[in-house]
């Protein structure tokens, strides 16, 4: 690391017992999890000048672990994974895949996500039908393995970065064993920070273990600073979701009443009516700090849409796993039937807020 200026290192295959942090000399610390000394083992090393910065350390299994870092104010998050060789268990393959999307799935959008990891499989020479996740630039056919990760690229919006970098077939090749010579372990990225990387590649004179070669990635974070002296405009949304509670509501109502003179049936003006509501609202439910911009709109979420969006994300897993006719209708079915609920629950959960604003379709009375 030291000698190829490499600042973070994802390790695979460690075969260390433990869940620790330690310095080991030169100006670098590892972190690693491992519960047999004898297989599997993941890790991640940084440059000591980062570890001030890291904010969380994940430690899901000794295949799969992550480190979150706050550098210039951008979100970095950097997941270490060891996929199943060929001849695992299918449960095996699949609880690794489950843990990697349990991982991917806890990380807000709007973070940045690099992931390096021993996959076990080829993705494939060519990128007919997969543009949008991978480059031309690859090694050997694609197997069941590589299907895996290109079916995880697109299912967490990812790009397969050793693959849209042209090199020479020693500069790609990432394991050799006799006459084989094969791309096994790849760095992943959000296909919208794909700008970030400037470059990635093979280091052919560095191994650790004799068939494995370093896979290289150069990444320049794009930070946006504030102009010392500037303002930037946030948006900043009434607290309407306060109105199911009936404190708020009685409050809203006796404030409205006395803003429009006491008026029982609303004037025929309704832009000054509207706005009289919305100033109304504004001043007795609050607004919110317009801070979390990337959030859905779930306030109408209940218990059954829950359940179905969860049976949804269960079934489409199960369908990347094993591409059947049964599996994909299974898929399909789930996806119609979490419309209906979503439509039901919004349904439901504004007709109640109608009721208890006295309104209907946009008339109010005001009682």
């Amino acid at each position: 690391m030291e000698r190829r200026k490499v600042d973070i290192l994802c390790l695979q295959e460690t075969r260390w017992k433990g869940s620790k942090a330690r310095s080991i000399g030169a100006g670098f610390k590892l972190f690693y999890y491992g519960v047999d000394s004898k297989r599997n083992g993941v890790g991640v090393i940084l440059k000591e000048e980062f570890v001030r910065n890291v904010l969380e350390v994940k430690r899901v299994s000794d295949r799969v672990m992550s480190l979150k870092l706050e550098i210039e104010g951008v979100m970095l998050n950097v997941v270490s994974g060891y996929a199943p060789q060929v001849g695992c268990e299918l449960e095996e393959k699949k609880r690794f895949w489950s843990e990697l999307d349990e991982v991917m799935e806890s990380i807000p959008t709007g973070e940045r996500v690099v992931i390096g990891v021993d996959f076990n499989g080829h993705v494939g020479e060519g990128n007919r039908g997969d543009e949008e996740v991978m480059g031309k630039f690859v090694v050997k056919e694609r197997n069941l393995e590589g299907q895996m990760v290109v079916d995880f690229a697109k299912r967490m919006d990812m790009a397969v970065v050793n693959t849209y970098f042209q090199k020479r077939e020693e500069h790609r090749v990432t394991y050799k064993s006799g006459g084989r010579k094969t791309q096994v372990d790849c760095i992943l990225c959000r296909r919208g920070n794909l700008k970030e990387i400037s470059d990635c590649k093979v280091v052919v004179g560095e191994s650790v273990a004799r068939q494995h070669k370093m896979v290289v990635c150069r990444v320049t974070l794009m930070v946006f600073f504030k102009k010392k002296g500037s303002k930037i405009e946030i948006e900043k949304k009434t607290k309407w979701w306060k109105l199911k509670k009936e404190k708020c509501c009685e409050e809203f109502r006796q404030k409205l009443r006395q803003a429009l003179g006491g008026q029982v049936v609303l004037p025929d003006d309704w832009e000054t009516t509207a706005e009289v509501i919305r100033v109304t609202g504004r001043k007795v439910l609050g607004v919110s700090s317009g801070r979390r911009k990337e959030d859905k709109e779930t306030w109408w979420w209940n218990e059954e849409v829950q359940d179905s969006i969860q049976r949804k994300r269960l079934a489409k897993k199960k369908w990347d796993m094993d591409r059947t006719e049964e599996n994909r209708q299974e898929y399909k079915e789930l996806q119609r039937r979490v419309k209906r609920e979503v439509s039901k629950a919004k349904q439901k959960a504004y007709g109640e807020l109608y009721t208890r604003l006295d309104t209907r379709e946009g008339l109010v009375q005001v009682s």
